[in-house]
């Protein structure tokens, strides 16, 4: 009998315990081989990249200091060399700051490339060449074959290998202040670090850096609640980090015991504000109703509520008999009615706010009280009446719209994105902020805003996703919490409770 098999346990040939231990060797001599050169190398890229932030500075000195620059630095050369153990303590300096800088696998915030990485910033560097390249340049910072590493300042990328954060220089000539030159650029980048993500541009004008930043997707499961907010502050949705600095706690999707902290969109109105009214905008299916319809629930809290619905579709029908709702009218008869009381109830708000500061005496409760007008399609009521020879329903606005800031009167206006020329120009001007729901090209969003969206479209735009606003502010990214109206079958279980909890109970017949 063998004897590696007496003992009843296989007993490995000597052949392969030679074969092991050489590998055990090899492996050991390769790791002290890389420890003991492991401070070259931390050196060998700290003087990598200090050589290439050098050569960056050098690009950004303007050519009549260059001369000056030369001079002081070969005066501080000579300087050093004159002195005793100079070139000794200068070359230890050196070495000091290469391996400060060689550290780790970062530099300023600038990740190490790999292969594939390094191909694909070459490849990004190319196709900005046609944009960013002036023919009469004699040094150009782009070029066919140029040095694509003096343009990236930082640079991340995600697992895939599609990157995540960009940070690059551009010529000084480049007109980055109009638009359409900034248009072409964005295009290009999108295209080609990978479609299907929102990408940030922030365009450095003082410093020719432009950065680029993939978001993350807004959460679209919040629904309608009760959300912690301040008097005269309204959650118009929710937006990313990297807008607002503020976080409100909110349910999101089924953890009714959890709240997470999600940045908000709010609007602030009453008589400090600088946007008293506010005008949604978007096609059919947007979530401009929805918008409507949160905003009304918030506004019942503290205030009343008249609602316009001029698309006569019964959205608001919830509202209807409500504690704090004075009407919801569909036709153009109720409509013209209650505009009218509401022209009224403006100019009697206004006489007593008058009269209690020349008295010294307070303000009534009754015009302290927060009076909320909700028009839904004025532009539908417009044309029907503009038919039947009626007066418009929008002119009947104008008083609330230019004295409903003192008179503690706040006038939320949605329409069609494609009407938008059908609405009165006092409509136009007087809501000052603004949202844009839905699919929309940037040149429609531009128009209403004022100024193009900083971020690329969404892949995919589901209902209340879209851009908020607020006076001359920035633009935010916006998405509307789910507020389905609780009388359509087709809404979910749970949006349909979350809004019957928010509204009020029903009035009594007297109290009507």
């Amino acid at each position: 009998m063998d004897r590696r098999t007496l003992t009843g346990v296989p007993v490995p040939n000597a052949g392969s315990a030679r074969y092991d231990r050489g590998r055990g060797l090899l492996r050991a001599a390769a790791d002290h081989t890389t420890d003991v050169l492991y401070p070259l190398i931390v050196i060998g890229r700290g003087l990598r990249r200090l050589t290439a932030a050098g050569r960056r500075r050098w690009a950004r000195t303007p050519r009549d200091r260059r001369g000056p620059a030369l001079l002081l630095a070969a005066a501080g050369v000579a300087a050093t060399a004159l002195l005793p153990h100079g070139p000794l303590l200068a070359v230890a300096a050196l070495t000091a700051a290469a391996a400060w800088a060689g550290r780790g696998g970062t530099a300023a915030g600038k990740a190490v490339p790999g292969e594939a990485e390094a191909e694909r910033l070459r490849t990004l560097y190319e196709a900005l060449v046609p944009y960013f390249r002036a023919e009469d340049d004699p040094d150009p910072l782009y070029a066919h074959g140029g040095d694509w590493e003096a343009v990236f300042l930082g640079h991340a990328f995600d697992d895939t290998g599609r990157p995540v954060l960009l940070e690059l220089r551009y010529p000084p000539y480049f007109p980055d202040g109009e638009p359409e030159f900034r248009a072409r650029i964005e295009q290009v980048l999108h295209a080609k670090c990978g479609r299907g993500r929102e990408y940030l541009f922030d365009w450095d004008e003082e410093g020719n850096v432009l950065a680029l930043t993939a978001l993350p997707p807004l959460p679209d499961d919040i629904r309608a609640q009760r959300f912690v907010t301040a008097p005269g502050e309204t959650v118009l949705g929710f937006t990313g980090p990297e807008s607002v600095r503020r976080t409100l706690p909110a349910v999101r999707g089924d953890a009714l015991e959890d709240a997470a902290d999600v940045p908000p969109v709010l609007w602030r109105t009453g008589p400090r504000s600088a946007e008293p009214h506010l005008i949604a905008l978007g096609r059919p299916g947007s979530g401009t109703t929805t918008l409507l319809r949160s905003i009304a629930l918030q506004a019942l809290r503290d205030g009343d509520v008249l609602v316009v619905d001029g698309s006569g579709g019964g959205e608001y029908a919830c509202l209807a008999g409500r504690r704090g709702v004075p009407a919801v009218e569909c036709g153009l008869s109720g409509a013209l009615a209650v505009l009218e009381w509401a022209v009224h109830e403006t100019e009697r708000r206004l006489l007593s706010l008058h009269e209690a500061r020349r008295t010294g005496h307070p303000v009534p409760e009754d015009v302290r009280r927060r009076l909320w007008i909700l028009v839904d399609r004025p532009a539908a009521l417009s044309q029907l009446a503009a038919s039947e020879g009626r007066p418009d329903p929008q002119e009947l606005l104008r008083v609330p719209l230019r004295h409903g800031r003192a008179a503690q009167v706040t006038v939320v206006v949605a329409d069609h994105l494609d009407g938008v020329d059908s609405l009165d120009g006092t409509v136009r001007t007087q809501t000052r902020a603004r949202v844009v729901l839905g699919p929309a090209t940037p040149e429609e969003t531009a128009a209403v805003l004022g100024v193009p969206p900083p971020t690329t479209p969404p892949p995919e735009v589901p209902p209340g996703r879209g851009y908020a606003r607020l006076g001359h502010g920035p633009v935010h990214r916006l998405q509307v919490p789910a507020t389905p109206d609780p009388c359509d079958e087709e809404c979910a279980e749970a949006d349909r409770l979350a809004v019957l909890a928010l509204l009020p109970e029903p009035s009594s017949v007297a109290g009507a």
